[in-house]
């Protein structure tokens, strides 16, 4: 699965063949969830409510960059990467 953004310790990835609605991976510490690209919400799993927060941010800021990523995973080429909410 390939990794598009590393920030404050939070990996963000996507699934070359993953299911709709457009979403994303994020791991941190011992927590696996899955964003919405649209919304920024948490739709699966779990996540701390200080990354929850940064990765919402996060979403919204390059939500563009993330669909347009969503796209290329059903296209199977490869993902450009997203500036970390630390570089910003």
């Amino acid at each position: 699965m390939p990794t598009i953004s590393v920030f404050f310790g939070i990996v963000v990835q996507m699934y070359w063949r993953d299911h709709n609605p457009p979403h994303f991976h994020a791991y941190y510490q011992n927590y696996e969830a899955l964003f919405s690209i649209e919304s920024g919400e948490l739709i699966a799993g779990q996540m701390s409510p200080g990354a929850r927060r940064i990765l919402k941010e996060w979403t919204l800021r390059h939500q563009s960059e993330l669909l347009a990523n969503w796209e290329r995973c059903k296209m199977k080429i490869p993902l450009n990467s997203v500036q970390g909410a630390d570089e910003e």
